[in-house]
């Protein structure tokens, strides 16, 4: 690493209204350094790394590039500086093929605006770095790794030295990660300077040279990661110790809750979205349910909850005292919940699905058990008491519980709704990701109910983004691909390697 940092940040601060993002950070990025940016969601990661991209531009504070002072107002300012920036949602157009992508608004006097030499330019970068790309291949024919790729050798392809990744394996399988791993270390080697945005400790402790932490807006301090640990990560992110332990017990008697058999749905625009899908899940255990975003997993839990129109199959459930057996098929959720099947459902659309955003968290409460009130006279004490006890125990961030959810962050929605739902004391529990958005801590909270829950007989299913969590939580993990089940493995046994090859491969070994 040279002396003088690639990048420097002196004192930027950032506001949006009365908000405060970002609050006098100062950093260094150096050249041929890995650097993780990390922090709980809300710490101002994106937003920092934007000011550099020419996204926004700081209220106060300086950019040096190379120890000159860098007016960064826009991305074009960015790639004179050679910044470029990969965002979470890529910026792509889906009937172009992968090269007009790459120059598509890059300066059409440059001879690299013709195709042919700039699909030549895209192997050399390709075969330099280890990328696989067929430079003619449309979008809508790529995987999601292959339209990373573009974006990737997009900035490259216009000159950058500095790349900025935002939570860049959010959508790839392990397999896909370690590709990109190694492609971004060959480029750390060359010279290049790589910003990952991240909160995945693991990857942090895998890829990075440096580490710097990022709390509530505010800088806290920066490590080698070879002198760093999940627990000192930890510590830094969230101000206090973190115990990182998912207890798993045994499952104790477990029996058939919710069979699913041969299910079949299609979108609104006639794609089919679950093909075939069977599955059982049993009372005392975690299922876990693992695949690529957009696999089936929300019309899944849809189809179940009678969200979801289903074309053919069946949903059974299994009355838990009397063993008397109900057809769910096609039934509305009220319809469900009338015939006495205690479900409860955390949609990954948490306002709008889950909660209303413009009333109380009180009032949220109030919609689980309106229909038991006498019209306009609703029994409030029970909602305001589960209202305050939530808030205590799951440390919701709030004025009150007369505040809309709406003017709530993410995280503590999240935790509204969770709660909301358990206290419910359902018999099948449904949750899509339930800890997105919550810092680590009240990650940990949440996984400690869904285990309290299958202690208490309740069938839970599970659908997580991070394998790590799913091997170490679930008791069986389902691999869901392009709506077809893949495979189902015993969580104590399988690797991450193996739930990867299923995720993006029709077949795989089918055990437990």
């Amino acid at each position: 690493m040279a002396d003088t940092p690639a990048i420097e940040l002196q004192h930027i601060t950032k506001s949006f209204g009365s908000t405060r993002a970002n609050h006098d950070i100062s950093l260094s990025v150096y050249h041929g350094e890995i650097l993780s940016i990390l922090g709980e969601n809300g710490s101002g990661k994106t937003t920092l790394m934007n000011m550099i991209a020419g996204i926004y531009f700081p209220d106060h504070g300086r950019i040096l590039i190379d120890g000159e002072e860098a007016i960064i107002r826009s991305p074009r300012d960015a790639y004179r500086y050679r910044i470029g920036m990969v965002h979470q949602h890529f910026k792509l157009v889906d009937v172009f093929t992968a090269v007009e992508n790459i120059i598509l608004g890059d300066n059409e006097e440059s001879p690299r605006f013709n195709l042919k030499t700039a699909a030549a330019k895209v192997r050399e970068i390709s075969d330099q770095y280890g990328f696989e790309l067929d430079p003619f291949k449309k979008i809508y024919d790529m995987s999601v790794s292959e339209k990373q790729t573009v974006e990737i050798i997009k900035t490259l392809f216009r000159g950058a030295d500095i790349l900025i990744l935002d939570e860049p394996t959010a959508v790839l399988t392990p397999q896909e990660a370690e590709k990109l791993f190694a492609v971004l270390r060959r480029m750390r080697d060359a010279g290049k300077s790589v910003v990952i945005i991240t909160h995945k400790l693991h990857e942090v402790l895998s890829l990075s040279d440096r580490v710097s932490v990022l709390r509530k807006g505010e800088y806290i301090g920066t490590v080698k990661t070879s002198e760093a640990d999940e627990s000192l990560l930890t510590e830094m992110m969230v101000g206090k110790k973190v115990t990182l332990n998912i207890t798993r017990t045994e499952p104790k008697d477990p029996r058939e809750r919710l069979k699913v058999q041969n299910l079949n749905c299609y979108a609104i625009d006639g794609v089919q979205v679950l093909k075939n899908v069977s599955f059982t899940a049993m009372s005392g255990e975690i299922l876990g349910i693992a695949g690529i975003a957009g696999s089936g997993q929300r019309e899944l839990l849809e189809a179940i909850a009678g969200l979801q129109r289903v074309k053919d199959g069946e949903i059974y459930y299994i009355h838990p005292n009397s063993g008397k057996i109900e057809d769910l098929t096609e039934k509305t959720t009220l319809q469900i919940r009338e015939m006495g099947v205690r479900l409860s459902f955390v949609p990954e659309d948490r306002i709008g699905m889950g909660l209303v955003g413009n009333m109380s968290i009180t009032d949220n409460m109030l919609l689980r058990s309106y229909r038991s009130g006498r019209g306009f006279f609703l029994r409030r004490k029970q909602p305001q008491q589960l209202a305050d006890d939530i808030v205590e125990q799951l440390e919701v961030v709030t004025p009150d519980t007369r505040t809309p959810v709406r003017r709530l962050s993410g995280g503590n929605v999240q935790k509204i709704l969770v709660g909301r739902e358990i206290a419910s004391s359902p018999t099948v529990l449904m949750a899509a990701y339930p800890v997105r958005g919550l810092d680590i801590n009240s990650s940990y909270l949440i996984y400690d109910l869904l285990n309290e829950q299958k202690e208490n007989g309740v069938a839970v299913i599970f659908v997580g983004e991070d394998l790590d969590v799913l091997l170490e939580l679930c008791d069986r993990i389902l691999v869901i691909s392009s709506g077809e089940i893949t495979g189902c493995v015993d969580a104590r046994g399988a690797t991450k390697e193996e739930i990867g090859m299923m995720m993006t491969q029709g077949g795989g070994e089918k055990r437990a």
